[in-house]
């Protein structure tokens, strides 16, 4: 596999495998790729410079989390920009507008049941996309059928969901006390509401290791996702898993792998959260040889492998979740 940052233990059989998901994937989506920049992270190289204000991401909870999970410990919500009442949220959005702001990712902390606490700033956002138009992605955590049939009226683009599919990575990781099929509900619950809905799953979250991905899989396919974005464990300081290394990269292109199969009519994206440096490109180069549809902050490694497969680049600096408007357009 010439082009690749660091070598890797891929086989011939899985090469073979490579080369039938990005056919099939072109075959559905055609051959373009798009690279997605949103304002929550500096980003700049020679193909392109994203804005700062373009889509920054808001909590609704501040720097506040009741889960305090051993792989974020709540350090994530920090970056954000914090709006813990609905009048809040309206001022900043609307600052962030006046600004130039195209739109925002709106999240928080989990409260004990694993969901965000977003039904109290719905109204909000109903104003919010009334009045200034923005793009507005809602990261929900465990959700119910009437808060998601809520967001769908108020406008909300897309609804991103952390899936689980390991009861012990629940309860260890996120300290949580419910099992996978609350999970599952609430994908359901999505899909019932009829509000595009991207879910992600966190590929090592169990320290590191392979546990419930693949069930993660089986359930996100079983509801026909708008988009899937595959994100990556990477060791956070002053959190719990600080000294843990990432997922094998041998690992994490099986999950693109079975994620294509079972779903090949869903555009899949390589999300915000993975590891940097080597890790990165090699993952990347790997992900475009694949045939994936998105990549949130690519190496320029993997834009040279894109341009170098004739792909169509495109530069967006929305929500990766976005992938699945995008790429469905004519």
């Amino acid at each position: 596999m010439s082009g690749l940052a660091t070598p890797l233990n891929i086989s011939e059989s899985v090469w073979k495998m490579i080369q039938e998901a990005r056919e099939t994937s072109w075959r559905r989506f055609g051959r373009k790729i798009w690279f997605y920049a949103p304002g929550f992270i500096y980003y700049t190289n020679r193909y392109f410079r994203s804005s700062s204000v373009s889509f920054p991401s808001i909590s609704v909870t501040g720097s506040y989390c009741s889960l305090n999970c051993d792989h974020c410990g709540a350090r994530i919500l920090r970056t954000m920009i914090p709006a813990r009442t609905p009048e809040r949220l309206m001022e900043v959005c609307a600052e962030l507008k006046s600004r130039g702001a195209v739109g925002c990712l709106i999240s928080g902390g989990c409260m004990p049941d694993g969901s965000v606490p977003i039904s109290r700033f719905i109204d909000a956002i109903r104003e919010i996309k009334k009045n200034l138009g923005l793009t507005i992605v809602v990261h929900t955590g465990l959700i119910n059928f009437n808060t998601a049939l809520r967001l769908r009226e108020a406008g909300v683009d897309a609804v991103s969901i952390d899936i689980i599919g390991s009861d012990e990575t629940i309860r260890e990781v996120y300290h949580l006390n419910v099992g996978v099929d609350k999970y599952a509900e609430a994908l359901e619950a999505l899909k019932r509401a009829g509000i595009p809905f991207t879910p992600h799953i966190l590929v090592g979250l169990h320290y590191g290791s392979i546990r419930g991905e693949y069930e993660a899989l089986r359930i996100i396919a079983e509801h026909n996702p708008s988009a899937l974005i595959i994100i990556i464990f990477f060791p956070i300081k002053k959190t719990k898993m600080e000294a843990l290394k990432p997922p094998a990269p041998e690992s994490v292109i099986d999950i693109f792998l079975r994620a294509r199969f079972m779903m090949p009519n869903a555009p899949i994206a390589l999300g915000c959260a993975r590891p940097k440096g080597n890790y990165r490109a090699a993952i990347d180069v790997l992900a475009v040889e694949a045939g994936v549809n998105a990549i949130a902050f690519p190496s320029v490694e993997a834009i040279e492998r894109a341009k170098n497969l004739g792909l169509e680049t495109i530069f967006s600096e929305v929500c990766c979740s976005q992938i699945y408007r995008d790429c469905l357009s004519p």
